[in-house]
């Protein structure tokens, strides 16, 4: 049985050519996934998101002045996306047409625009045509819904667990305004499995016992995902049989593995990888920890990781510890030697390692503003006295003619300059006052009193 599947269908009734939806359950004996039989029929059954349906928020308001808009919903899977569609759909008495970006087409899109409008003119209803995963359509396609939904032909309602500011095309999201779902809470997960249990629609006819235990262990390995919570469920019950009892080790039998929730190519991998970065930089090796050990528990790339961290070693770190490039090439080099599990903990002290050390992003300055006056003075003209002059004819145009060899001048160091005219008495690099970078500003102070005395 696959425990956690990516969608259920609900029942439909044929109408006109197009699906309408009724939102409604089967048995525990209707063969239909628990997921699927518990799918809530009113908003008063929906859990979470009451930052759009509690009382004067967004949605509920929109419902309660009867003005359903176009909007784009934006969540992680189980928060609800689909089914709040469906509920939005019934509360406005409006025709609701489901459609997948992923096994369908513009043409499909065409079909429900021409019967909305048909719809519309000889009933005045109007259809909410709910584009699941509507981030797979590219942005030609996107572009479909455009005249549409402006014209109020139909309601577009979009769901996508991927973030819209990337994936839907600008003038979309000006007529439909984005509304992020939120993972649901342990405790609203628990609530969604304690009325599966006494529910009629759900597991009420087997009669089971389910203990505390087993159902807050489901509820938090759900990772505020309801479908993934109640596809646990009914794994346990297939396991306890009639009349038995769900105890917490049944429980963790039935969840065999905890999927990690991570998108490798997804917003949350770099949420992930943000996170850990800030907490490196930030100087929290517990919080870089955990965000290592979350990537790494997602299946990243460990090579991937390492290649961050080789980064943040120059970035933040930078000449406050100058080992730390070091530190982090050799923890991949141990990692390519050992392979998982054991060259993870070299990941981890290299981490650790960033994480402690002093931090200084002077180097990262210090070229960003070196890399633009360059730019900036492409045809500036190398000073005569530092050019190669490798031939006669170089040293009779003055080429090298005045240079000082500084290792033999008094104190190690003469007056000359190194920039060309444009840029002369620019200062690119400024030292921190933190780890070896307090010893380079000493130095750079030692020399500059140096080249004053000439």
């Amino acid at each position: 049985m696959d425990l956690f599947p990516d969608e259920f269908e609900n029942p439909i009734t044929e109408k006109s050519g197009t699906s309408e939806v009724k939102i409604e359950g089967g048995s525990a004996n209707s063969g239909a996934p628990l997921a699927a039989r518990m799918r809530p029929r009113t908003l008063d059954e929906f859990r979470g998101q009451e930052h759009l349906l509690g009382a004067g928020k967004t949605i509920q308001a929109m419902l309660q002045e009867g003005k359903v808009a176009s909007m784009i919903l934006w969540g992680p899977p189980g928060s609800g996306k689909t089914t709040l569609a469906r509920l939005i759909a019934e509360s406005s008495t409006s025709m609701f047409v489901p459609f997948s970006a992923v096994t369908e087409g513009v043409a499909r899109v065409r079909e429900i625009i021409a019967e909305a409008g048909s719809r519309l003119k000889a009933t005045g209803r109007h259809t909410i045509l709910f584009c699941d995963e509507i981030h797979r359509f590219n942005k030609a396609q996107q572009d479909a819904f455009l005249p549409h939904v402006e014209a109020g032909t139909v309601i577009l309602i979009g769901a996508t667990t991927e973030n819209p500011s990337f994936e839907v095309v600008r003038p979309l999201l000006s007529r439909a305004p984005v509304y992020v779902l939120k993972p649901l809470s342990a405790k609203e997960v628990q609530l969604i499995l304690e009325q599966a249990i006494k529910d009629q629609r759900g597991l009420q006819d087997l009669a089971l016992t389910v203990d505390d235990e087993a159902l807050t262990f489901i509820a938090g390995a759900a990772d505020g995902d309801a479908r993934r919570a109640l596809g646990v469920l009914q794994a346990s019950a297939n396991l306890a049989g009639y009349g038995g009892a769900i105890s917490i080790d049944l429980a963790r039998e039935a969840v065999q593995h905890r999927f990690a929730s991570y998108d490798k190519a997804g917003d949350e991998h770099f949420d992930l990888i943000s996170a850990l970065h800030k907490s490196v930089r930030g100087s929290d090796p517990d919080a870089a920890l955990y965000w290592l050990a979350r990537m790494l528990d997602g299946g990243e790339n460990a090579l991937y990781i390492a290649r961050r961290l080789t980064r943040m070693a120059t970035e933040d770190v930078g000449l406050a510890d100058p080992a730390a490039v070091g530190h982090v090439i050799a923890a991949r080099d141990s990692y390519q030697f050992l392979g998982s599990p054991e060259g993870e903990l070299a990941l981890a002290q290299a981490v650790i390692y960033l994480a402690t050390a002093p931090k200084s992003n002077r180097t990262y300055r210090a070229w960003a503003t070196a890399s633009a006056r360059a730019q900036e003075t492409s045809g500036a003209k190398v000073p005569l006295h530092i050019r190669n002059a490798p031939t006669s004819l170089m040293k009779e145009l003055g080429y090298g003619k005045g240079y000082r060899y500084d290792p033999e001048e008094e104190n190690g160091v003469s007056d000359q300059t190194y920039l060309p005219k444009q840029v002369e008495g620019e200062c690119f690099y400024e030292p921190s006052a933190f780890g070896f970078e307090k010893t380079i500003a000493d130095r750079l102070r030692w020399w500059a009193e140096r080249r004053k005395k000439g």
